[in-house]
């Protein structure tokens, strides 16, 4: 059973639903859970309470610990688990109300979108990424199982946290640089409609989850507003630093400013959880018509090199874009010789 058949309870549902699995959704939208159902992610039928052994809610921060509830008393005999991202004040919303808490085991899939909706679910959401589950003292062990074989069904990666780490964590991997992108994005309102015409691919990766539902991102601020501020707090100081630094000016610690920068996306994991890898970047000329990225990716893949990443920018003047394939730097000679061989130009 999945309560709440948004994005990623429908993502959730379109996963299980292909590893065989009988999924119910159920969604405060009765429109929702028919579309989900429509786009394979289960059946918008009702199941008998007494047959549901496993409940994912997958509901807005505010309503999470009143639908948690509902659900332990609904369904005797299911797990109880939810998505949200936010865990320790759900916890003890329900800490001290619910007996039944052993069949509770808190969890959150690191994988999402700017998107919201039923329609921009994907089965392959889950895939290799990150999903933390954060059983606590009174969870029953055969409980937590059951939510591993969910992220195992739905491919991900299983990481086992206490709640207030992963507060902690979250913080500082997901709501503190959604809240930078916010504050980039919101800067534009207050430029000339001109200088955004300079605009390139930078601009357009620094604020692409600014465009979030602002409404959920509220309720999940909120939640974790004591460990999001810890991390706003060093930012200011560090920012205060930069301006000291540009004022001066004093280019030794710009420097290690930018410097520092770098070195941060080094630590970042590569594909697969796997370390980071630095990349050769190869950039692509395309011309604005049909067919011509299926062309490209048919010769990228009659190439043999394995592509790592793509990006698309698109030239604000002329008919042409710019597709870039992220590729192991020992394999960026090959990729290059069969690209142009084939009459496609390469960026410098």
């Amino acid at each position: 059973m999945i309560i709440g058949a948004g994005m990623v309870g429908a993502s959730v549902g379109c996963a299980l639903t292909a590893a065989g699995w009988p999924v119910h959704l159920v969604d405060a939208k009765a429109s929702h859970a028919r579309v989900a159902a429509e786009l394979g992610a289960g059946t918008a039928d009702p199941a008998e309470p007494e047959q549901v052994a496993l409940v994912i809610a997958a509901v807005p921060p505010r309503v999470l610990p009143g639908v948690i509830a509902t659900a332990l008393k609904t369904y005797p005999k299911a797990v109880v688990t939810d998505v949200g991202s936010v865990k320790a004040g759900v916890l003890n919303s329900l800490w001290d109300s619910e007996p039944e808490l052993a069949r509770y085991v808190g969890s959150h899939p690191m994988a999402g979108s700017q998107y919201s909706g039923p329609m921009t679910a994907r089965a392959d959401l889950f895939v290799d990424r990150t999903w933390v589950i954060t059983p606590h003292r009174r969870s029953d062990p055969a409980a937590v199982e059951v939510v591993r074989a969910v992220v195992a069904a739905c491919r991900a990666r299983a990481v086992i946290m206490d709640v207030d780490d992963h507060d902690a964590a979250v913080a500082r991997v997901s709501h503190l640089p959604h809240l930078m992108s916010v504050l980039t994005a919101g800067r534009l309102n207050d430029i000339p409609a001109d200088d955004l015409l300079l605009a390139g691919q930078g601009l357009r990766d620094v604020t692409r989850i600014a465009g979030s539902d602002p409404g959920l991102w509220e309720q999940i601020l909120g939640s974790n507003a004591g460990a999001v501020l810890a991390e706003l707090r060093q930012v200011h100081d560090q920012l205060q630093g930069l301006i000291k630094a540009l004022e001066q000016p004093d280019t030794e610690e710009l420097r290690t400013v930018l410097s520092s920068g770098v070195a941060g996306t080094h630590r970042i994991p590569g594909k697969h959880g796997r370390a980071a890898v630095t990349y050769s970047r190869v950039v692509v000329q395309i011309p604005d018509e049909p067919g011509a990225l299926g062309r490209l990716f048919a010769l990228v893949g009659e190439s043999g090199v394995n592509v790592e990443d793509i990006a698309i920018e698109h030239d604000q003047v002329r008919e042409i874009g710019y597709l870039s394939l992220s590729v192991d730097p020992d394999t960026e000679a090959d990729l290059v010789n069969a690209i142009t061989a084939n009459g496609w130009t390469v960026q410098p």
